[in-house]
Order: structure tokens, then C-alpha cells, then sequence
């Protein structure tokens, strides 16, 4: 069945003390009045027996959402998210299957709030993998004090939670770590400086990008107006053998010309007196035994 789950709900915003008191006054389903409203959404696509179905369970995911409180995210976000996994819960329920359906929700209502946590506390991702996830979740709970693990701690996580030593010791490593803020005080006593301080790109400021382009034109312009002052010949050389990729050899020049490539050597470096005459800045290396 693919029909959404689009009706209002109320939502953990303004006071979330009220937000608790208003789901907790919904007067919790009977398990006859669960599955007849089961029945009615799954067969009849009734999205006023699916809403009622939520409303009744919304105290159960303010429940679940508290158990994450740890993680020092906004307790009305953990809620929201635990709220959509119920909806996902009430839409593939199946009341045939004998099991109330707040026992079937519990999984869907951790998976979002799962899902929540892992992308929101920390700027960077610490689980990705499903080991890295089952490790996260489990070895805050587990471990005793803010110490490190000792070896036979964490030969008996791993044991328990069937992973890796090296994965407990990584999650350990990253659960310890901390952000920093990019922008934050560059002097603190105790502190490191802030990236902010010394990850500095001043490649693409305005200015310096105008400066940039303006000297460039400007040398274009100058190089133009001296090869100006070159032969065709002289200026097809200094051309072919340095502004143009790929760069000719004397010996290909020479064949165009028909002259030896001794000669092409000769008026080329003829072509190189008269720019740097032209501008005195002028500097440029050649090879001349190609």
C-alpha cells in the first residue's frame, strides 16, 4: 500500500512541556480498537483511522525520544523524527500478524531518531558503516566512565556486539573527539587556534581576482604589440615554438621554411633580441639543440 501519511499532526514546537501533556491526554487504544483501525487504513486506505492510530502512540515515541536526551540535540527534533518513524510504523502494520503495534513501531521510532543522531551530532559522520552504527549507540550506553577502555573491555564489546577489536577502538577514539569551530577565538588560553585563523583562501577574493585579470590582459596586450614588431616569419617562430601547445621543433619549423633548423635557431633567437628591446621586462628560457 503506498498512500501517504499526509494528515496534521501536532507538533513538539513552542512549549514542549505542552506538546507532552497534549499527547499524553489522548486516551490510549484498546486492542480491539487498534486493530479495527488497522484494518480500516490497510484495507480502505482510511487516513482518519491511520491518524488516530498515531495520536494514540505519540506518547510512546515522547518516551523512546527521552532515552537520547545524551546526545545534546534539541529533545522536540528527537521527537519529531520519532514521530515520522511511527507513521512509517502505522503504514506497514499488518493487525494479522497478532502483535500490538506499539511493539511493532519501537523499531521504526529508534531508526529515525537513529538516523537523526548519527547526522546531526557531529559536522562530520562518525558511523557509517553498520558496525560503526550498532558501536555508537552502544558503547555510549556502555561505557562506565569518561576513561579509555582497557584491552579486556574491549575484547568483551567486541565480543558482545560481534565486531571487530579495531572497530571498538575507533568508535572509542571518535566518541572522544570533539569539533571545533571553524570560525571561533583564535586566543584562548588552552585552546587551539581556530581554522578559521590559518585555513585562509585568498584565491578567489574579488580583488585579487580582478588584479589578476587586469595583469594578465595588460600583458597580453604588451606581447601582442611587440610581436608586432617581428617578420611573419619571425613571429610564426617565437609563435609556434612557445604560445602554442603542442610546441614545434626547430627541425618542423625548418621544413616549413625550408631552411635548416640551425637557421630557424638563429632567427628565432633574432626574434628574442628584438622583444626584450621592445619590453624591457622581456624574459623568457628556450632550448635551442631540439
Amino acid at each position: 500500500m503506498d498512500t501517504a501519511l499526509d494528515f496534521q499532526l501536532p507538533l513538539p514546537f513552542g512549549s514542549l512541556n505542552t506538546y507532552i501533556d497534549a499527547v499524553n491526554r489522548i486516551p490510549l487504544l484498546s486492542a480491539e480498537e487498534e486493530e479495527t483501525l488497522a484494518r480500516q487504513y490497510r484495507d480502505h486506505d482510511d487516513l482518519e483511522a491511520a491518524r488516530k492510530l498515531v495520536l494514540a502512540h505519540l506518547r510512546f515515541v515522547v518516551s523512546v525520544a527521552r532515552r537520547y536526551k545524551g546526545y545534546g540535540l534539541p529533545p522536540a527534533d528527537l521527537i519529531q523524527e520519532g514521530s515520522i518513524g511511527l507513521m512509517k510504523a502505522v503504514k506497514r502494520f499488518d493487525p494479522d500478524v497478532g502483535v500490538r503495534l506499539v511493539s511493532f513501531a519501537v523499531h521504526w521510532i529508534k531508526a529515525e531518531i537513529h538516523e537523526f543522531v548519527l547526522k546531526n551530532w557531529r559536522i562530520v559522520k562518525v558511523a557509517t558503516t553498520k558496525a560503526q552504527r550498532k558501536l555508537f549507540f552502544n558503547l555510549r550506553s556502555a561505557k562506565k566512565s569518561l576513561e579509555w577502555m582497557g584491552a579486556d573491555e574491549v575484547d568483551a564489546m567486541a565480543k558482545d556486539l560481534d565486531v571487530e577489536t579495531r572497530d571498538v577502538t575507533t568508535m572509542e577514539q571518535r566518541l572522544s573527539a570533539h569539533d571545533v569551530s571553524f570560525d571561533g577565538p583564535t586566543e584562548s588560553e588552552g585552546e587551539q587556534f581556530a581554522p578559521a585563523a590559518y585555513l585562509q583562501d585568498r584565491g578567489l577574493e574579488p580583488s585579487l581576482l580582478y588584479e589578476h585579470a587586469e595583469a594578465r590582459s595588460d600583458r597580453s596586450r604588451v606581447l601582442d604589440e611587440a610581436l608586432g614588431k617581428l617578420d611573419d616569419r619571425s613571429r610564426d617562430i617565437v609563435i609556434s615554438r612557445w604560445l602554442h601547445e603542442p610546441k614545434m621543433t626547430l627541425h618542423q619549423l625548418g621544413d616549413r621554411y625550408k631552411v635548416s633548423a640551425e637557421r630557424v635557431r638563429q632567427l628565432e633567437k633574432k626574434a628574442f633580441g628584438v622583444l626584450k628591446r621592445v619590453i624591457p621586462d622581456f624574459a623568457c628560457s628556450f632550448e635551442l639543440d631540439d
